[in-house]
């Protein structure tokens, strides 16, 4: 007989929450000083809480990284299949796609910036589990684009869809760069238009 799923208690809520603001915070700090930058002290400073108390959830600096570069690539590829999954044909995919990968781009760049730099600090095992998790990501967007395009190889298509998660990866840097604000709707269509444009032969989309 299967048990009942219990209720969260608040113990678990609030355990769950100061997580949640650790992982935050080290996405922000990594981002603005890289990973050899920061200390336990700072990530607990930051999150509100003391440096000794992170090990309650954490149990080093390491695996604070490997759960985020793990949570963000888990989180990528669950969103890109639903997004396949949602759509009523491969043209309709490739826009969630590139819709659902802008908007990633777009509010939280900060995961991007550790995800590209800070990578090579972790162990071989949890190196080899996001860079799993990636190459699914991508065999996601390869699966539409030679649905779409049947002509198209996949390693064409992977060296399209790398090419754009360039494009939408690195323009939120250089958009903030040149201005204090973030992205407006204006940049964002002008992003996803590029990108669909990048990826398909013109008159297939």
């Amino acid at each position: 007989m299967a048990s009942e799923p219990t209720e969260p208690t608040a113990r678990s809520l609030q355990k769950a929450d100061r997580r949640q603001r650790l992982l935050r915070a080290a996405a922000r700090l990594f981002a603005e000083r890289g990973f050899h930058g920061v200390s336990i002290e700072d990530l607990g400073g930051a999150a509100g809480i003391s440096g000794p108390a992170v090990y309650r959830h954490f149990p080093n600096k390491e695996a604070v990284l490997e759960a985020l570069l793990v949570e963000v690539s888990e989180r990528l590829l669950a969103g890109g299949r639903v997004q396949v999954e949602a759509a009523s044909d491969d043209a309709e995919a490739l826009r969630g796609l590139v819709a659902f990968h802008t908007e990633f781009a777009l509010t939280e760049p900060e995961l991007i910036s550790v995800q590209g730099r800070d990578l090579a600090s972790l162990g071989t095992s949890a190196t080899r589990h996001v860079r799993r998790l990636q190459r699914e990501y991508v065999e996601v967007w390869v699966g539409v684009l030679t649905h779409l395009e049947p002509g198209l190889s996949a390693g064409e298509a992977r060296t399209r869809a790398h090419a754009v998660f360039g494009l939408l990866n690195s323009t939120p840097f250089s958009v903030r760069s040149s201005s204090p604000s973030a992205p407006g709707p204006a940049a964002r269509s002008t992003l996803e238009r590029m990108a669909v444009r990048a990826l398909v032969e013109q008159g297939t989309s």
